[in-house]
């Protein structure tokens, strides 16, 4: 049978699907010559709109149309007819992310052809390599994942299996709905012209939520409003995402209603008027704000993509735009909106009470129950949703779906109370068994997407197949309700110690290790073994009921157990982070001296002593953070937010005062000598009094910043609401003052 003979089918069945304005999956199974044969006589069969086609090693005259694995990123944004992925033969292999990003951008009536050996699963490929931590080789590696994926796909009726030298049998296809129109000539759909009108009726201190699975016009909806508010004269809009990328359908719809304007770079101009949407990272953002470079006041703010940045910082922006609009997708590639409305909804209560919501619900690419999506959906877990807690909630589809969604303004019903939480099962999962328990790995995977504000594709991979990583669960009746995973790390040899240490090496993973040899010059943290907590997730309905911190507690009584040294961990630093862990007695021993692009937090990093050579390594660790910091606050880390400085300090060990610095405090806060002139006595003080239980109020906030950070007298009036240096003298003078009973041991 030719190529052409077994093309005929499928050309039917996607002429079918394009009638439906579905998309359909063709998985290509076999020999990697005859299945890049019959792709590419799929690829001459039609004349498809931009076909793409995704390997390391592209056949003969694809380079154009071609791009590695790696780069499917740069594709976000734009729109396919034919995608095909290559995940077989030497070089190549299933990468995660470029499917999850690919799969959304096929339009009505596209195709995605995946290549894959005939055992697929049988073995890890060569996209693994990205698993190998020092010091596993990629066929050491377990390919759970790869076989939960061939073992979904055959089980699949969407699919169209397809192996050389065989017809496919396309599936049965149901019928589509209906199309509806749009009341609004420059929305696809009934709910994005009603997002567009809510969008543009925006008002102070009345921040909108606007979420939408992928594929809803959610960006596009946002690139309509902002026409309609140049229109309206707006000066400047700011723009901020995790990645530029996920800006082009906003700035495709932008350039299309305002053809007098002008892209440049990530910025969009009328250079008539002078009016400008510009778009800023994360990190950048801040930076400008610290910096006043923007004016906030009245200024209007679009966060695309919010679930990808975490709540505290979306909460900064809150404090600092009175118009604001918040846009993330549900479930899909870029983070879980259900994640974000649970961790964020205490920021929006308590700044902006009148804040409301809105939801995409029809597909604009596609039409509504196209099969492409749901299939995309369970092969990477990107629906995955926690479980209902036993015993606290009711069924879950007596929930109305706008409250899952974050479009109730009234707060949930509290739930009832857990169990005591020495009552739940504490369990050490076996990932062989997990991997073929589809209910519980989702309800596993969902707590870890619900609590993390970037969960990745690859990150189903990690859990599975990731060497060194182990999972420990707590759960109620066999229900999850909180589960930490930890990789092993270090152990080195003195020998690459030293050279990792000196910059020679760089092994692959252990983040933890080399960060503190690279960072902090310790060959001891290479040696040691240490353990890294990757997540640690808690169900949103059952957080502060002592959950983590019975977890943690588990970890490390296992830890000393297995004769590991330390337990760490490295997150974003907040104040509410660092204060959990110091809870659980961890100690801080790095923070990263820049803001992170995509998450616009520095990066801490913690240790708890499970052994005695790790007391005293975490000793050595703590102590030369704590005296490094003053000098970083002073420099590297001066436009540290204070609260999370105030945070750092408090953490560290402080001697009584002399005679002479209490001397040096008195006169400053009791008389009238310049606090500049007795700045080392003063930052004794307000360490001291720090470690002795003094709150971290507004008074120690501001001596933080006064003293540590070096902070003007013009940025303390600015931010503290007062007419000048005079006003801010007497403030500091009163914060120096209510140190003092905290300086002294008690009788």
């Amino acid at each position: 049978m030719s190529i052409a003979e077994e093309l005929a089918p499928l050309l039917a069945w996607r002429g079918a699907l394009a009638e439906r304005r579905w998309r359909g999956l063709v998985w290509l199974a076999g020999d990697a010559e005859a299945c890049r044969a019959r792709a590419c006589g799929l690829w001459n069969a039609a004349a498809w709109a931009r076909p793409l086609w995704i390997a390391n090693h592209l056949p003969a005259g694809f380079a154009e149309h071609g791009l590695p694995p790696g780069k499917a990123r740069t594709r976000l944004g734009g729109e396919h007819d034919l995608v095909v992925i290559d995940a077989q033969g030497e070089g190549e292999g299933f990468d995660p992310e470029a499917f999850g990003a690919l799969a959304g951008t096929l339009r009505a009536g596209g195709l995605l052809v995946l290549l894959t050996p005939e055992d697929w699963g049988a073995r890890p490929d060569d996209d693994y390599r990205r698993l190998a931590e020092h010091p596993y080789r990629v066929e050491q590696l377990s390919a759970r994942y790869l076989a939960r994926l061939a073992r979904l796909l055959a089980d699949a009726p969407e699919v169209l299996g397809w192996r050389p030298g065989t017809p496919p049998a396309p599936p049965l296809l149901g019928e589509a709905a209906p199309a509806m129109s749009s009341p609004d000539a420059d929305c696809l759909t009934p709910d994005q012209a009603e997002a567009v009108a809510r969008l543009v009726k925006l008002r102070r201190r009345r921040p909108l939520v606007l979420t939408a699975d992928r594929g809803r016009g959610k960006s596009a909806a946002l690139g309509i409003a902002c026409a309609r508010w140049l229109a309206a004269g707006e000066p400047r809009i700011v723009l901020t995402a995790p990645r530029p990328a996920a800006l082009e359908a906003l700035f495709e719809r932008l350039a299309a209603l305002c053809p007098e304007g002008r892209r440049q770079g990530n910025d969009f101009r009328l250079e008539a008027s002078g009016q400008a949407v510009c778009f800023l990272a994360p990190d950048a953002l801040m930076a400008a704000l610290d910096a006043g470079e923007i004016d906030a006041n009245g200024g209007l703010l679009l966060v695309d993509e919010a679930a990808a940045i975490p709540a505290p910082l979306l909460g900064r922006w809150l404090r600092h735009f009175p118009r604001l609009i918040f846009a993330t997708t549900v479930h899909g590639y870029e983070g879980s909106g259900r994640g974000f409305a649970l961790r964020f909804r205490e920021h929006l209560d308590r700044l902006a009470p009148q804040w409301r919501g809105l939801s995409l619900s029809t597909p604009v690419r596609w039409a509504p129950g196209d099969p492409l999506e749901a299939l995309t959906d369970r092969l990477l877990l990107l629906d995955a949703e926690p479980p209902d807690p036993p015993a606290m909630l009711p069924p879950v589809s007596t929930l109305s779906r706008r409250r899952l969604l974050l479009l109730d303004a009234e707060p949930a019903d509290p739930p009832a109370a857990l169990p005591p939480v020495s009552t739940l099962s504490r369990r050490r999962l076996r990932r062989a068994e997990l991997a073929v328990d589809e209910p519980h790995l989702r309800a596993l995977f969902g707590l870890l997407v619900q609590a993390h504000y970037r969960t990745q594709p690859s990150d189903l991979r990690q859990l599975l197949d990731g060497p060194g990583l182990h999972i420990t669960s707590l759960e109620a009746g066999g229900t999850p309700l909180a589960v930490t995973l930890c990789v092993e790390e270090g152990g080195f040899s003195a020998e690459l110690a030293e050279r990792v240490a000196r910059g020679e090496r760089r092994p692959r993973g252990h983040l933890l290790a080399q960060s503190l040899a690279a960072h902090a010059g310790s060959r001891a943290a290479l040696r040691a073994r240490l353990r890294r907590v990757m997540r640690i997730a808690v169900h949103g309905e059952c957080r502060r009921q002592g959950l983590g911190e019975a977890l943690l507690a588990t970890e490390l009584a296992q830890a000393r157990h297995d004769g590991i040294d330390l337990l760490g961990a490295s997150f974003g630093a907040e104040p509410g982070l660092l204060a959990f862990w110091r809870a659980a007695g961890f100690r801080t021993v790095r923070l990263g001296l820049t803001r992170e692009a995509s998450s616009g937090e520095h990066a801490a990093m913690v240790v708890c002593p499970t052994s005695p050579a790790g007391e005293a390594l975490a000793a050595e660790l703590a102590g030369a953070f704590q005296a490094l910091l003053p000098s970083l606050l002073a420099f590297e880390l001066k436009a540290l937010e204070p609260e999370l400085a105030l945070a750092l300090l408090a953490e560290g060990e402080a001697p009584a005062l002399t005679p002479a610095q209490r001397r040096d405090l008195e006169d400053v806060a009791f008389a009238r000598r310049a606090p500049a002139l007795a700045r080392p006595a003063l930052q004794a003080a307000l360490r001291r009094a720090l470690a002795r239980g003094a709150p971290h109020d507004d008074h120690a906030w501001l001596l933080v910043a006064a003293l540590f950070q070096g902070r003007d007298t013009a940025w303390l009036a600015r931010v503290l609401t007062l007419s000048g240096r005079r006003e801010v003298e007497v403030r500091l003078r009163q914060a120096l003052a209510a140190l003092v009973p905290f300086l002294d041991d008690p009788d």
